[in-house]
Parts: structure tokens; C-alpha cells; sequence
């Protein structure tokens, strides 16, 4: 499949997809983040999610959200080049850009089988938790590799080129 065909610029442009690969008897896998900088702890993560499941969903923040989110001088790189990057992988089956400050909106929407995010969080505090378990779902956290963040690249460079 054209990376470009796993790209959908809202829920209500991938809704249908979801749809179809649940009626398929597929369990559907869904993470989010920002993903600025691409990095080994990036492919492991997703890779990791992609195996609890057939299909792999990842919501990627906009440019908006990320300047919101983290300030001025973030994104790095632009939403379109993070979600082809994204794209381009075998184990990420969509991208769904979502323009809020979390993906709350998207996760009721979508309602995926299973939720993941990085062992950093608590089921507690992953938002959307609440009402993918409602749905009769899942949520599960997934081991980071250490010593990999987008920040810690950005500070580095930044540090080299001083």
C-alpha cells in the first residue's frame, strides 16, 4: 500500500477503515504522540504495539498541537513529514492527525480494541483509558528503551553545535 493511503487527516476520514478492519475480526491497536524526531525508542515502541494486535493506529499530533503542547520551537519536523515517516513503517497500518491538545476525541471516535502508551504512564492517567475499557477494550503499557527521547536528541545537537 502507498504510504500515502495510510494517512487520514481526521477520524471521520478513517472511520470507515476502522470499521472495516474490526468487521474483518481484526483487533485494532492505537497509540498517539507527537513523534518529532523519529528514533530507535519510537520503532521499538511501535513495533512492540504493533504485535498485540493486527493493526496499528497511531494519532499524531499537528504542528498546532505540538507548539501548544511543548512551545515555539517545536515541531522540528512538519506533521506532513512526521506522518509519511510514520507511515513508511510495515508494523503502522494509519495515521490519524488530530489537531487537540490530547487524543481523547479521536479515542472515543475510534474506539480501538487496545490502548498503549510507554510504561511512563499509569493506566490511571492515560487518557482514554476510561472509555476504551468501557467498550469492552484494553489498555496496556509497553517497556521504553532507556535513554531515547526527542528531547534528549534536541538538547544534544544543541549542546554539539554551541
Amino acid at each position: 500500500m502507498p504510504t500515502a493511503d495510510k494517512i487520514y487527516n481526521s477520524a471521520a476520514d478513517f472511520l470507515p477503515t476502522i470499521k472495516r478492519w474490526k468487521s474483518e475480526g481484526n483487533k485494532v491497536v492505537f497509540t498517539n504522540g507527537c513523534f518529532d524526531i523519529v528514533h530507535l525508542g519510537h520503532l521499538d515502541y511501535l513495533e512492540k504495539a504493533r504485535a498485540l494486535g493486527q493493526k496499528l493506529v497511531v494519532g499524531l499530533n499537528t504542528d498546532a498541537s505540538i507548539t501548544r503542547l511543548k512551545g515555539k520551537t517545536r515541531p522540528i519536523v512538519p506533521e506532513t513529514a512526521r506522518a509519511r515517516m510514520l507511515a513508511a513503517l510495515e508494523f503502522v497500518d494509519g495515521v490519524v492527525l488530530f489537531a487537540d491538545d490530547t487524543p481523547l476525541t479521536l479515542i472515543q471516535i475510534l474506539l480501538p480494541d487496545i490502548l498503549t502508551k510507554g510504561n511512563d504512564y499509569s493506566v490511571d492517567n492515560i487518557v482514554g483509558a476510561k472509555e476504551v475499557i468501557a467498550h469492552g477494550g484494553s489498555v496496556e503499557t509497553i517497556e521504553l528503551v532507556a535513554g531515547y527521547s526527542t528531547s534528549n536528541i534536541i538538547q544534544k545537537i544543541l549542546d554539539v553545535h554551541q
